[in-house]
């Protein structure tokens, strides 16, 4: 199945691996349905597939701790397996959707050897418990391949097309024996399966049948039952735990975990994991089970779930050791409580708050989540600065709210909406118009929050129900400004609450005295968007540093600037322009993403960046601490511990909140060039977009709903869309349809699991950029920075001087009559005539831009909608132009409706039928003019000739009865002659009161059935014609009666002479024509002929030695006998 790739990582690369000190961490959340995503070594290592890196976690202690990771996966990983053989259990190999097979060294870190046999995505791996160098992985494709760890090769299979989505080596021996029911199930080894048919299954291959089926009980959760018909999508795994081998785990519908009793019969087979206390298992379907025997006796079970946590079990208690929450998006925003101490709360792009209790003794993951009224990633947050509990968070939808951390109340929304993403919130006090006063003795505090719009909102935390007030009302007024603010990105309130400052797009820095707002200072120093403003803590700190505020933006440079003179007694009159900073950091190589002061030492400073490092600078000698760099991508929040000066907590896109000492790192400054690749594939216009700013490519729903990132990640705001990746591609390979069912129960399983999974390929069209309307502005607005700054010149001069000059290009600038001489330029030379038409209409001259339309035949609905406008007379005049323009490009139901606008119907008739559209001409006379209008006969008898013409005499027939001409009707019918036609026009006929004709029709239709020997039928035909019935035995004839039934028995020619050979159907064929006869001659009365006939009729029967036949037609002639 192709070629084999080996990569060996030379000894020393291996060799430079830096050591990466951390302690405790919040790991990525394991990626979602993929069927071994995670196991655990027998030294209590467990390995942890979360995106394209795989987490190694330490469970063998009472609590568990992130020991590392594993990178080098370009994309998800869909499979990781430990070797369970002693000396290599430090041996690891994992599998991605890139098509790669990596071995790793878990003890190292290190990447032993590459394999890239597959061709296509790696959905499913397992290393052999029997042969300790035997790997084995399955693909998308259906494509096995057996990996051989000592040698290097490989060997592949195609069992059949179809996604290998998990697989299983068994354990082949001969010795164990499990008993069910009391029963042997014999010799073999046993398999067990879980599938969405709600069942778990045992196999054996020995009897190569299944021996066992247990069906999931349905669980009471939260006081309820589970609904057997609402169920959530069910995903069951299961584990068979290492020395248990009458022991299985399940998992169950909504997260519950079982412990199956193989032995037990009846139905309670099972017993429930977590029973001791509420809250212990799962939320939501488990993925993973995993489970080791450490060396203290202990047996583990560890699970991994859609709820994003991964859970340490007692296999001998069932009860839940620990529990490690885990993240599914970026960290966006990361702060400490000023009130409760150690509360640390994230706002992450999985569309939840944790909170998370970092001083708890007894559980060192205490975390909490949040997730009611969210709906959408949280991008913001912000403590109260007096109120315990109270935390006001912002989310990529332009939502604002705050949550009650310690009651189980859903959180209370603002009414106003931003547009755009909410970068930032803040606590400050209130400026106009809200008033708030003071109660109870407490300061009182309004929510200030930022968007991507640019716009600052200032919120009523008691009365979020109300409208928000826009500050910019309050700045313009107080300082009197006149032109456009620039938008506002960011803004951070000094800790007395005196002054509040505010980063602009454009890089300034505005500095307001409250409540007014009053402007104090601008700093330009920056040229590129704030993105994080951050004033000095006023706390055990020196007086001059309270003053103190560093900004970072979109370039890699922070500055410190001192704003004392702000706060002197006699502040200055006028703002006061800063333009040289008070210190200058420099170190990062991207953009600054967060910053955070020291809250235990004076003018120490820490900051994150899109390098991917976190720095910490001593301010004051403008020198590098400290630098962090366990993050894998960018980082884009930070915040100081507030007990501990030595811990720092930073989150960023590798969905990851890591806690790291300053005094334990190997580097002080930044790496250089390690730059941040930037995204090439999308370049954005607005400097401001947030993390939906631009959605990434539709991601399967795998590990949680598909998440993106713009171009400012929070406190990012930059413009050279660096990183805009996905969340999504975090996760793992797409979910089995909802759907979908096992075909059968024995198909359940046969060795290997397979889901067929479709993937939809999307195609972006390009859409072609319009014409401009104006070519000749758009092209000399793309001309060399000389010329363009020229026009600058000139255009001031035009403006303010009345020079003239040839400035046609600057009409859009200056006076109305060069606005009219560009109109004139470039569109007519170019044959755009369309455009030539709209500007004259722009300028007010319709009835010119009408002409010329018309002209040109560049009439269409809209200016002929406008065209009443410039009066009746033009407007009819343009629809006659349009109905003309219409018939050359053979729109002719639309010409006729528009002359039909100007009340000329006879004119729209005689258009359809000049075009031979019959059908609707005739239409439009019936639903518009009286029945008795002699055009519609008209219309009916043509139309009815052209159909005749052309063969269509049903058809026909219809337009003549429409008109009234039954009898050209009945004759057009009758034109195909065969049978039913005739049989049709003669009905016609009668019914129309047509009898000569109908009597004719029917004679010769019965003439046709007769000669097919269809008698009945012809006697049918004849029989609904009156003038053909007899109503009485004496029938007295009159002389026209008389000739024509002398006609009919000339026509029906004498019998031939007697033969002995003629058989008995010809027989009867001529006696019944000697019948015939018979009855005509009774009708002339004519006796004699009358014997005569009868007396042939029975004759013929008898002549031809048919003597029983004779006797039967005697009887029936003659029942009383005869007189003869």
């Amino acid at each position: 199945e192709g070629t084999l790739l080996i990569k060996e990582i030379p000894e020393k690369k291996k060799r430079s691996i830096q050591v990466v000190m951390r302690e405790r961490s919040l790991p990525a959340s394991p990626n979602w349905y993929c069927s071994r995503c995670s196991d655990v070594s027998s030294s209590g290592l467990l390995g942890v597939g979360a995106k394209n890196i795989i987490y190694l976690i330490d469970v063998s202690a009472s609590s568990c701790r992130v020991a590392g990771e594993l990178v080098g996966h370009k994309d998800l990983v869909s499979g990781f397996s430990f070797c369970q053989h002693a000396g290599q259990s430090h041996i690891c190999v994992s599998s991605s959707s890139d098509g790669s097979i990596r071995f790793w060294d878990s003890s190292s870190k290190t990447l032993i050897r590459d394999h890239a046999a597959h061709q296509s995505s790696v959905s499913a791996l397992h290393w052999s418990p029997v042969d300790k160098n035997l790997v084995v992985s399955g693909d998308e494709k259906g494509v096995v391949v057996c990996h051989w760890y000592h040698t290097g090769d490989t060997t592949s299979f195609f069992p059949e097309p179809r996604t290998i989505f998990c697989l299983t080596y068994f354990f082949f021996f001969s010795s164990h024996v499990i008993a069910t029911n009391g029963v042997s199930g014999g010799e073999g080894c046993y398999l067990a399966s879980g599938s969405k048919d709600q069942t778990v299954r045992l196999w054996s291959t020995a009897k190569g049948k299944g021996v066992m089926t247990l069906k999931l009980p349905y669980l009471k959760r939260r006081g309820t039952a589970v609904d057997p018909g609402v169920k959530e999508r069910l995903w069951l795994s299961v584990h068979w735990p290492k020395g248990r081998p009458t022991q299985l785990v399940s998992s169950c519908f909504s997260g519950e975990l079982v412990m199956w009793d193989l032995t037990k019969s009846g139905k309670q087979r099972w017993t429930l994991f977590g029973t001791s206390s509420e809250g212990q298992n799962h939320s939501r379907i488990v993925f993973n089970m995993s489970s080791v025997h450490l060396q203290d006796g202990r047996e583990l079970l560890i699970s991994t779930s859609m709820d994003r946590e991964v859970k340490c079990w007692d296999l001998a208690s069932l009860e839940c050791c620990w529990t490690l929450p885990t993240l599914g998006g970026f960290v966006y925003a990361l702060t400490f409580s000023p009130v409760g101490t150690g509360c640390l709360a994230l706002g992450v792009g999985d569309n939840m708050i944790r909170v998370w209790n970092t001083l708890t003794t007894q559980n060192k993951y205490d975390v909490r989540s949040f997730w009611q009224g969210i709906k959408s990633k949280v991008t913001a947050l912000a403590w109260h600065p007096t109120k315990e509990g109270s935390l006001s968070f912002g989310t990529d939808d332009g939502k604002v709210g705050i949550y009650d951390v310690f009651s189980n109340k859903p959180p209370q929304i603002s009414s106003s909406y931003h547009r755009k993403t909410v970068y930032t919130l803040a606590w400050g006090p209130p400026v106009p118009p809200m008033s708030f006063g003071t109660a109870g003795g407490k300061p009182s505090f309004s929510l200030y929050s930022c968007a991507g719009e640019g716009v600052i909102l200032q919120h009523d935390p008691y009365k979020l129900n109300g409208e928000a007030s826009d500050i910019d009302k309050l700045i313009r007024d107080t300082n009197d400004i006149k032109h456009k603010l620039s938008p506002h990105t960011d803004l951070s309130w000094k800790p007395d609450g005196k002054v509040v400052a505010i980063g602009n797009e454009d890089g300034c820095i505005d500095v307001y005295q409250a409540p007014s707002l009053k402007l104090l200072c601008s700093i330009q120093q920056h040229h590129k968007i704030i993105n994080t403003l951050r004033w000095h803590h006023d706390h055990s700190s020196a007086p001059e540093l309270h003053c103190l505020l560093a900004s970072g933006s979109s370039n890699a440079i922070v500055y410190v600037h001192d704003l004392l003179f702000c706060f002197l007694e006699n502040p200055p009159e006028s703002p006061v322009v800063l333009t040289e900073p008070y210190r200058r950091l420099c170190g990062h190589t991207a953009k600054i993403t967060g910053m955070a002061w020291s809250p235990h030492h004076n003018a120490q400073l820490v900051t994150v960046s899109y390098d991917g490092t976190a720095q910490v600078w001593d301010v004051l000698e403008e020198a590098a601490v400290s630098n962090y760099r366990g993050h894998v991508g960018y980082l884009l929040c930070v915040d100081w511990s507030p007990v501990d000066p030595d811990v720092i907590w930073t989150g960023g896109k590798d969905f990851t909140l890591q806690e790291w000492n300053v005094s334990k790192q190997q580097f002080t400054k930044p790496p250089k060039g390690n730059k941040m690749k930037a995204n090439t594939k999308q370049k954005k216009k607005n400097k401001k977009a947030g993390p939906s700013g631009a959605e990434g490519a539709a991601q399967p729903e795998v590990n949680g709903p598909p998440v993106t990132i713009g171009e400012r990640a929070v406190m990012g705001q930059g413009v050279s869309g660096e990183d805009d990746e996905d969340e999504a591609s975090s996760t793992s390979s797409p979910a089995p349809s909802p759907g979908s069912s096992s075909e059968n129960s024995s198909c359940h399983l046969k060795i290997f699991c397979y889901f067929c999974i479709e993937a939809q390929n999307i195609f972006c069209l390009s859409k072609k950029k319009p014409r401009s309307m104006l070519p000749l502005s758009t092209s000399m607005d793309h001309r060399p920075k000389d010329e363009l700054l020229q026009d600058c010149i000139t255009l001031a001069s035009v403006r303010h001087d009345n020079s003239q000059g040839d400035h046609i290009h600057l009409g859009l600038f200056a006076d109305r009559q060069a606005l009219y001489r560009m109109f004139d330029e470039g569109h007519v030379e170019a044959g755009h005539f369309d455009s030539v038409v709209y500007l004259r209409l722009w300028s007010g001259d319709l009835e010119g831009a009408l002409q010329l339309a018309t002209e040109k035949g560049e009439l269409n609905d809209h200016l002929l909608s406008i065209a009443p406008m410039a009066g009746f007379v033009v407007w009819s005049r343009t629809v006659e132009a349009f109905v003309k323009q219409l018939c050359l490009q053979e729109q002719y139901l639309k010409a006729a409706s528009h002359l039909l606008s100007i009340n000329k119907l006879y004119e729209a008739v005689d258009l359809l039928r000049s075009h031979k559209l019959y059908r609707e001409a005739i239409a439009l006379v019936k639903a518009r003019l009286p029945a008795d209008e002699p055009l519609l006969k008209e219309l009916y008898t043509c139309w009815a000739a052209v159909l005749e013409k052309d063969g269509h005499f049903s058809a026909a027939a219809k337009c003549y009865l429409a008109a009234d001409a039954s009898f050209d009707a009945a004759k057009v019918i009758a034109r195909k002659n065969d049978i039913l036609s005739l049989r049709t026009a003669a009905s016609l006929a009668r019914i129309s009161g047509e009898a000569s004709l109908a009597q004719s029709l029917s004679m010769r239709c019965a003439k046709d059935l007769a000669a097919a020997r269809d008698w009945v039928g012809a006697q049918e035909v004849l029989s609904l014609q009156d003038s053909l019935l007899v109503s009485s035995p004496s029938v007295n004839l009159g002389l026209e009666d008389e000739l024509n039934v002398c006609e009919v028995i000339t026509e029906i020619k004498p019998v031939p002479t007697f033969c002995r050979s003629t058989g008995c159907i010809s027989v009867l064929l001529y006696s019944s024509l000697h019948l015939t006869r018979a009855v005509l001659s009774w009708l002339l009365a004519d006796d004699d002929q009358l014997v005569k006939e009868l007396w042939h009729a029975v004759a013929w029967p008898r002549e031809a030695g048919h003597f029983c036949v004779s006797a039967e037609l005697c009887r029936l002639l003659f029942p009383d006998g005869t007189s003869y």
